[in-house]
């Protein structure tokens, strides 16, 4: 929360309640001095003639317009000194407020130390594991309780967790093991010189099925593991992940005629280099295959920014609307204006799963990034993935 720009912080809130109610008291206290002062006043100064007193030589007359003087320079005196306790009050009262004001800050903050060392402990368990606990110490109170409910969460989640990366890994041995027998099998079929031509091509028609199955598993298995924050990440370059990928995919631009150009800046970032090689992978595929049919490109390029590592994936393609950008990011999502791919008459490319980008999107968050997607005027897209660079 802020106001004309002043974070409203709690223990700004704090400090200010603090110094609020202790002025309000000061207030109250000021205005009951004021009218017990003004009653004594009164009552100390009033002038009672007693008969006397008085010269003797002294007419009624000028003793009446003593008696007025008198009066007049004791209201005169009343009222001075009202206003000097009012003037000497009020300052007191401010200062008194400023350093209640202080006083409070302070020991707000000492109230509040448990609360940031919570916040710090989940801050550093979301970025890096869900292994760190808050073990709160100190007396057994509200902030106390806050903090074992939390870390008792994080044993949950912890535990859940594992199990997740648990499945994905007895997953990926399960699916993928079937699929490549069957692949296997099927490759050897169509070695055999005495299939006829309809058993070739049902082969064929096969394989290619079955290579979209491991496309498919392949994504999902990436897409599961890709939002578990990993407690490994390391050191890594992504200029260097870019390049190895770019060559890697450099034949499959060669035959879909799509020209790849690298423009390679070295930028040092904490993360998992096989999530970081299948992003840029991904995005640099996409690149290739929904492209022009002829005479298509795409740029690749990272650009190392204060505090953020950015890498561009831009190609050219068919014209693509503002308002379906954002559906490129979803499981299962492609645009009718994207159905043809580069190359596709030469029969060079298998038809995704539709989950390349939300890989891109899952890895990039996974790694404390972000990814955007902005059309060109004349046509393909401008993808940038930014992630934050190494401390």
């Amino acid at each position: 929360m802020k106001g004309l720009g002043f974070p409203w912080t709690i223990r700004t809130r704090l400090s200010l309640l603090y110094a609020g109610a202790f002025f309000a008291a000061s207030v109250v206290l000021i205005v009951s001095i004021y009218l017990f002062l003004g009653q004594v006043l009164e009552q100390q100064f009033m002038i009672r003639t007693a008969p006397g007193l008085p010269p003797l030589e002294a007419s009624p007359d000028e003793l009446s317009q003593g008696r007025r003087i008198i009066e007049v320079m004791i209201r005169r005196a009343r009222v001075d000194t009202l206003q000097t306790m009012l003037i000497v009050s009020g300052i007191i009262a401010v200062v008194m407020t400023a350093i209640a004001g202080l006083i409070g800050w302070l020991v707000a903050g000492q109230a509040l130390r448990p609360l940031r060392d919570i916040t710090a402990t989940a801050r550093r368990v979301a970025d890096r594991s869900l292994h760190e606990r808050i073990a709160l110490s100190g007396p057994h109170d509200e902030i106390k309780d806050l903090a074992d409910t939390l870390d008792a969460m994080l044993d949950r989640l912890d535990r859940s967790f594992d199990s997740q990366r648990r499945f994905i890994a007895n997953a990926s041995h399960e699916l993928r093991t079937p699929l490549t027998i069957a692949r296997t099998l099927i490759e050897v079929a169509l070695l055999d010189r005495d299939a006829d031509e309809r058993t070739r091509q049902l082969g064929t028609t096969l394989l290619a099925v079955n290579q979209r199955h491991e496309k498919l598993t392949d994504g999902l298995l990436t897409l599961a593991s890709s939002e578990q924050r990993s407690a490994d990440f390391a050191a890594v370059d992504l200029a260097q992940i870019a390049s190895h990928v770019a060559t890697e995919m450099r034949p499959l631009a060669e035959r879909t005629g799509v020209v790849l150009e690298t423009d390679l800046e070295a930028g040092v970032i904490l993360g998992d280099a096989f999530l970081l090689e299948r992003l840029i992978q991904n995005l640099i595929e996409n690149g290739i295959q929904y492209n022009r049919p002829d005479n298509g490109w795409v740029h690749v390029r990272t650009v190392a920014a204060a505090g953020s590592v950015e890498l561009v994936v831009e190609n050219s393609g068919p014209l693509i609307a503002s308002h379906e950008v954002a559906g490129l990011f979803e499981p299962f999502r492609r645009l009718a204006s994207t159905e043809r791919l580069a190359g596709a008459p030469r029969g060079s490319s298998v038809r995704g799963a539709g989950l390349g980008l939300s890989i891109v999107r899952s890895v990039a968050l996974a790694h404390g990034g972000e990814v955007k997607a902005t059309p060109r005027d004349n046509g393909g897209l401008v993808l940038r993935v930014r992630i934050p660079a190494a401390p």
